[in-house]
């Protein structure tokens, strides 16, 4: 499976968001650090659920890091969060 899918899978198991794109955005970062051949290397996240309401930045950052799990964060190089209730 896709890293792209396995994020937006595991994201959307977590959070039952009305609104998520997960993006693959590994090619314009050709030839800079983290940069792998074919891509999933860098992602930028818009999720938007209420299990954000009354959460601080820092709690939603940490909450998505959690779901998405250490095991896949590892394999990719960036991941740019937009997050919101």
């Amino acid at each position: 499976m896709r890293v792209k899918d396995e994020i937006h899978e595991r994201l959307s198991a977590a959070f039952q968001p009305r609104e998520l794109q997960v993006v693959d955005d590994s090619e314009s970062h050709r030839g800079h650090a983290g940069y792998q051949e074919g891509g999933e290397s860098h992602f930028n996240v818009r999720i938007r659920s209420e299990a954000f309401e009354n959460k601080s930045r820092l709690q939603r950052h940490r909450a998505v890091h959690e779901a998405i799990g250490k095991d896949l964060v590892a394999r990719i190089h960036a991941l740019a969060l937009d997050i919101d209730s």
